[in-house]
């Protein structure tokens, strides 16, 4: 095999998450379950008779002397990606270990799947298209009745989010303040879905809706045509320019990584599960309310990231709103991963350690 056909391979890391996980050797600390909300309302007015959660954890939880879990951490993944993303190398090796900044013998880390992803409820278990139309603040209120009414945790030490995850902790700061103690989002911007993001996400989802195959989302085989051309839009905007340059540097090895890209993750994909994931962002503003955030918070965003670019100007100023904030800007190099940087801890994980520093309670 060619070497730039292995490195295609090998790099797989699509911003969506949806691809085959390698095995991780925290697979066997992990506890697995369902937690099923009964009757479930939707911002739209719909409702879902019995909500389904799919949930991971590491570690055990710990109580102090009222009972309460004072060592919970919750991630939340992005689009299209589930709680087992944050079991790859590239995360866990760097964050669960032995006196690493998320040591699972210290914390217990909550992995949950968002609603539409991974095995929680989605239109894809058979009501298709007349699955309700959720969006991220309805994403945010099923994830506390998991931790509360599920897990029975009203406290977290700390709440991550990765791009959509990253979105979902902006909403989770604003409407819940005193809920986590620290707050880590990571790749994503705080106005309304606008301009390019807006535009790919539109494109993506008309790709679906335009092929004759999707039948209103009544189909009985994928609609491949509308499927692949939303995916292909995903591979581009999750794309990391200097490192792809640097991997797949002629048409051959450019050609074999997208190849590869697309034959791992289309057969995993779902047209009615894919244009809700996307269609989910399309209330996401909490522009106007980032002074009622009182956490302290760690926003991190990368230089090569096409989805939030930084040229936009727009992180800075809103993280100057936020009372206990800092805004970290990740340099591009031939190693950042563009929009993916998000799911490698080693770019990051300073800046973690000293989140958890400066949240620390006396």
């Amino acid at each position: 095999m060619h070497t730039w056909i292995a490195g295609a391979l090998s790099a797989l890391t699509l911003f969506s998450g949806a691809a085959a996980l390698a095995a991780s050797p925290y697979d066997k600390a992990v506890v697995q379950g369902d937690h099923v909300i009964a009757d479930f309302a939707f911002k739209s007015g719909e409702t879902l008779p019995a909500l389904k959660l799919r949930y991971r954890t590491l570690g055990q939880p710990k109580r102090d002397a009222t009972g309460r879990v004072t060592n919970a951490v919750l991630v939340l993944h992005g689009t299209g990606g589930s709680g087992a993303q944050f079991l790859s190398p590239q995360f866990a090796e760097e964050l669960y270990g032995p006196g690493q900044p998320l040591d699972i013998t210290r914390y217990y880390v909550i992995l949950p799947d968002g609603i539409g992803h991974g095995g929680s409820s989605k239109p894809s278990d058979g009501l298709k298209s007349k699955f309700p139309h959720y969006d991220y603040d309805d994403m945010v209120e099923a994830q506390r009745r998991l931790l509360v009414e599920g897990l029975k945790v009203d406290r977290l030490r700390l709440l991550m989010g990765t791009s959509m995850g990253c979105m979902h902790g902006f909403i989770w700061g604003e409407t819940h303040p005193d809920f986590a103690q620290a707050v880590m989002p990571m790749a994503c911007l705080t106005g309304p879905i606008a301009g390019v993001n807006r535009t790919w996400r539109k494109a993506a989802m008309d790709s679906i809706r335009s092929d004759p195959a999707w039948k209103d989302g009544d189909y009985a085989q994928q609609p491949a045509l509308g499927l692949r051309g939303a995916l292909n839009l995903l591979i581009v905007m999750g794309a990391a320019p200097q490192y792809w340059q640097a991997q797949f540097p002629t048409r051959d090895a450019a050609d074999a990584n997208y190849a590869a890209r697309f034959a791992a993750d289309f057969p995993t994909r779902d047209a009615n599960d894919l244009l809700y994931q996307i269609d989910a962002s399309r209330t996401y503003d909490p522009s106007k309310g980032l002074e009622a955030i009182t956490a302290p918070v760690t926003w991190v965003n990368s230089t090569d990231d096409l989805i939030n670019p930084p040229d936009l100007g727009l992180a800075e100023p809103a993280a100057k709103r936020l009372k206990a904030g800092k805004f970290v800007l990740i340099q591009a190099t031939p190693d950042t991963r563009g929009h993916g940087t998000h799911t490698w801890a080693k770019f990051w994980k300073r800046d973690l350690v000293d989140l958890l520093a400066r949240s620390e309670r006396p």
